[in-house]
């Protein structure tokens, strides 16, 4: 089932469709995010940041899922490659966080400092094996005395004493160390 979705901004890629499997219109999927729990019967998705679909059928065991509305192999070929996307805010309502951790895009942007001293602003967070960094680019003060444009923080104790996800303040130790060593 196809819904028009007008405004494409803020949309995260949280999964993409592989190829058919069997002939009912099941198709393989890969999950790109932390929250597997979002897909299931009758959510819906925006697929390739234009057109809306919702599930019809989820299996977690053989990684397959079925869009409504499609019943078979050649309809289902269509979804082929096709990347699943979700917006920030269904994100926050369908998406159980335990206390202390935050959705990446909340982090993306705050200012980190450690010891009173702004370090640099957070551009991005990486997954590196089973470990999250935060990829800060680094205050211009700091990048104009020699060190580094930009650099990797682990994101865990001891590293990170704090995160202020309303002021867009991480307050961190050690890193300065890190940074001097990029």
């Amino acid at each position: 089932m196809l819904n028009q979705f007008k405004d494409t901004n803020n949309l995260l890629h949280i999964a993409t469709i592989g190829k058919t499997v069997g002939i009912k219109g099941d198709m393989k999927f890969h999950i790109k995010c932390d929250f597997p729990e979002q897909f299931k019967k009758n959510a819906s998705f925006f697929m390739n940041k234009k057109d809306k679909i919702t599930l019809d059928e989820v299996n977690f065991e053989r990684d397959t899922l079925r869009i409504l509305g499609v019943n078979n192999v050649e309809d289902a070929k269509k979804y082929t490659n096709v990347k699943l996307f979700t917006t920030y805010e269904d994100t926050k309502l369908n998406c159980h966080l335990d206390d202390g951790q935050y959705f990446w895009f909340d982090i993306l942007g705050c200012k980190v400092f450690e010891n009173g001293i702004l370090l640099g602003v957070v551009q991005e967070v990486e997954r590196i094996a089973v470990s999250d960094y935060l990829n800060v680019k680094t205050d211009e003060k700091l990048v104009k005395s020699g060190l580094s444009k930009l650099f990797l923080i682990p994101y865990h104790k001891p590293f990170i004493l704090n995160t202020d996800i309303e002021k867009k303040i991480i307050m961190v130790s050690g890193s300065m160390d890190i940074l001097e060593a990029s």
